[in-house]
């Protein structure tokens, strides 16, 4: 393994346990890290949604294992976000088609995750038991599943802000409803992609390895180590790593 594969191996081991840690699987940073080192873009969106499935089936296990996944709050949005994820994926648009508006979107719901960290316990109280009305969470998942597709993520730093904005689930409810999402959203995204180009993920053992362990790591900060505040902070960091992205490539 030469030094470039060997470098992608330790950034993808920070995006994984960042990204893990708020319900994510990463495939946004994963696509950054890899463009950073000059990996051809066929390439990355496969290979970012083959790891996305991996990291995304460690945090579900985990978060379901302690409560946070609540199935009658996830239908509502992968019943939609499936079959959109899977057409959408097989659509090649022009990156400044859509770049500019998804970033600010992104940079907007950073800005107001940070915000809402100051009153997350209070929040969270609130919003304990409460369920995702059906035709929003149709609709909503439809569109996730659309950008889904399209930027070859799991959706989840769509999903996620709007679960904590509308006020449907606590913290880390969110993120359990999260990486259920992005693990199906990945598996249909990545059929529709191999469906269309045929390109097969290039991922090294070393890959495999270094995101298993971040996703580890991640998980338990999200599960146990970290406070609510300060996992809305971490959100807010993710949110402000895929808005970067899409804003300055």
């Amino acid at each position: 393994m030469g030094e470039t594969e060997l470098l992608l191996a330790l950034l993808l081991l920070v995006v994984a346990t960042l990204y893990s840690s708020v319900g994510h699987a990463g495939a946004s940073g994963y696509i950054a890290a890899m463009a950073l080192l000059g990996f051809a873009p066929e390439q990355m969106r496969p290979t970012a949604l083959a790891l996305n499935l991996l990291v995304g089936g460690i945090g579900l296990i985990r978060f379901w294992r302690n409560g946070h996944v609540r199935w009658r709050n996830v239908l509502p949005f992968v019943l939609s976000s499936a079959p959109a994820a899977f057409f959408a994926a097989q659509v090649t648009l022009a990156r400044e088609s859509y770049s500019m508006l998804l970033g600010a979107v992104l940079l907007v719901a950073a800005f107001g995750v940070f915000r809402s960290a100051a009153n997350a316990e209070s929040e969270d109280v609130r919003a304990i038991g409460r369920r995702v009305p059906w035709l929003p969470g149709l609709l909503a998942g439809g569109a996730i599943g659309v950008l889904s597709g399209l930027t070859g993520t799991g959706g989840a730093i769509f999903l996620t802000p709007l679960l904590l904005f509308a006020h449907w689930m606590p913290t880390r409810e969110a993120s359990g409803t999260s990486v259920a999402f992005v693990w199906i959203n990945s598996l249909t995204a990545l059929s529709g992609l191999l469906h269309a180009t045929g390109t097969l993920p290039v991922a090294l053992p070393a890959w495999l390895m270094a995101v298993a362990l971040g996703a580890l790591i991640g998980t338990q900060l999200g599960l146990k180590w970290l406070p609510v505040k300060m996992l809305r902070r971490a959100l807010g960091v993710v949110l402000l790593i895929a808005a970067g992205k899409l804003l300055l490539a």
